[in-house]
């Protein structure tokens, strides 16, 4: 007798669509994406989105499997919003590799919670915004002249500056966001009590600085990969 052919693994991205019901997957992960945004990963639940979507939580399985699945439909909905321009050849990778770096940024100071669960999401189900995005921005690194066992190496370096310096960004705002005050503000508490921190030793404008302090560590990634690809050109 022939074997039995192995099951095939589930995934949200493989579930058919319910049809002509009230609330569909758009909604709930819409909303997903304002409740996390708001109160942050911690509050998520099927139940209190349930309750905003003015739903059971039975309705909401109908659609999603469990919280896990919720977290792949989310994560990939924020990387709809990322923005990778193309890179035509090696003239030009590197303005494109950084201002992807600034719009993955964005993304993360938008959506601060995102950053904890990048590594969570499993790369068996990585949705289409993911896929998308994450192949354009490894073609800038190709275009750039990468050697193919590069490629992802070169793009991950990158990736792993940005999440790190964003989820330090997003953690101070929501420090200030808890503490009441405008960034200025707090930055001048810390300035006037004698801080020595980093952001609070400055006079100018905090956001600003702060941006500096990103492009500064993100050019001096970018410049240690130029050095790489004139090694790998001889």
């Amino acid at each position: 007798m022939p074997a039995d052919p192995k099951p095939e693994i589930a995934s949200v991205w493989t579930r058919p669509r319910k049809q002509r019901e009230q609330l569909s997957r758009e909604q709930i992960v819409a909303e997903a994406v304002r409740l996390l945004d708001a109160d942050g990963l911690e509050a998520l639940s099927m139940r209190k989105l349930g309750t905003r979507l003015d739903a059971g939580a039975t309705s909401l399985y109908r659609h999603v499997a469990n919280k896990d699945e919720l977290i792949e439909l989310v994560v990939d909905e924020v990387y709809g919003e990322l923005a990778v321009p193309t890179a035509q050849g090696a003239e030009d990778w590197r303005e494109a590799a950084g201002r992807s770096a600034y719009s993955l940024r964005a993304m993360i100071l938008r959506h601060p919670w995102v950053a904890s669960v990048l590594g969570q999401v499993g790369l068996i189900h990585l949705g289409p915004n993911v896929t998308k995005m994450s192949e354009r921005m490894a073609a800038v690194f190709r275009a750039a002249g990468f050697p193919a066992d590069e490629t992802e190496l070169a793009l991950s370096t990158v990736i792993s500056y940005v999440i790190g310096m964003a989820t330090s960004e997003a953690a101070y705002l929501s420090l200030i966001a808890r503490s009441g005050r405008s960034e200025r503000e707090f930055a001048e508490s810390l300035r006037d009590g004698g801080t020595d921190g980093a952001r609070g030793a400055h006079a100018g404008d905090p956001a600003k600085e702060r941006e500096e302090t990103f492009d500064y560590g993100l050019q001096r990634v970018l410049d240690g990969l130029q050095v790489r690809l004139g090694a790998t050109a001889h």
